[in-house]
């Protein structure tokens, strides 16, 4: 691994218990540092377990997962992590929150943004986390984790208890927080239309596998949109999904060559590319040519 590589994993795999099911087999990707990536899927794809492997909270079952240049454990001062469930300490206040958050990250701590996030959100700092509305608690959770200056910055599902207003707020700390220190943040969601303004790579998870990665931009470039009559053939192209709607095929393909001047062609919204991808399990950048039809 490289220095200019903030996480890679190789043949990563996550078991939990001796009889339990894999939440995530044979993963593979690379992310190279300084990127803003979004980490999209279903219900139970492995996000969250994915996450927790890079922070340092899980340990592989096999495979490895290397961080910043070494073991996930080891980088753990340079890595802000928040959980989905944000874990705080519910008895104490949100200004003792962020004292202690400056206690533990004495050579790293900025004050100021801290204090800033919190404002933000009009929080009283002698409220104690447990009174906390579940966005309330997202905005200190996000102020420990950005004041501590990371250079890997890993968020589940960071913005689903806030309203639009704080969201639109908070992706705008984060995309300054990456501008300004080169910060790479890795984000998972549900709301793909969220992302595709503020990330430019992507990591696609599903049934335990990464399924699609790399530049966004790359990615969008290597497929394609397609309307043609229904008897048309789609073969040499891959397809990773196709419908047929009475005498009109849509599909979205990766073309293996020119396609035909009958077609109308179009570029894939982000959205449209990993909802493609969700409705057909079977398909991934790797795979064969394969077709679903609806």
């Amino acid at each position: 691994m490289t220095t200019d590589t903030a996480i890679e994993a190789a043949a990563l795999g996550k078991r939990f218990g001796r009889r339990g099911g894999w939440a995530l087999r044979d993963c593979a990707f690379r992310l190279p540092a300084g990127r803003v990536c979004a980490v999209v899927g279903p219900n139970g794809a492995g996000k969250s377990t994915l996450l927790a492997l890079a922070a340092g909270l899980l340990a592989p079952t096999e495979g490895a997962i290397a961080v910043l240049g070494g073991l996930p454990g080891a980088a753990r001062e340079r890595v802000g992590f928040v959980a989905q469930d944000k874990p705080l300490y519910r008895r104490i206040t949100v200004a003792e929150t962020l004292r202690m958050g400056a206690d533990l990250n004495t050579d790293r701590w900025d004050a100021a943004t801290a204090e800033r996030i919190v404002a933000g959100g009009d929080l009283d700092p002698k409220s104690r986390i447990r009174s906390l509305s579940g966005g309330q608690r997202t905005r200190v959770a996000l102020a420990l984790a950005l004041a501590k200056r990371p250079e890997l910055l890993l968020l589940d599902e960071p913005m689903a208890d806030l309203d639009p207003l704080a969201r639109h707020e908070m992706m705008g700390v984060l995309m300054a927080q990456a501008a300004q220190y080169g910060t790479t943040i890795v984000m998972s969601s549900h709301v793909v239309a969220e992302l595709e303004d503020s990330c430019d790579h992507l990591l696609l998870i599903g049934g335990g596998r990464v399924r699609l990665a790399g530049e966004i931009d790359d990615l969008l470039a290597a497929h394609t949109r397609v309307s043609a009559s229904a008897q048309s053939v789609l073969d040499p192209h891959t397809v990773v999904e196709s419908r047929t709607t009475g005498r009109q095929l849509t599909a979205l393909i990766r073309p293996a060559g020119p396609l035909p001047g009958d077609w109308r062609s179009d570029p894939p919204t982000l959205e449209e590319l990993v909802l493609s991808y969700l409705r057909n399990p079977q398909a991934s950048m790797t795979d064969k040519k394969r077709e679903t039809v609806a």
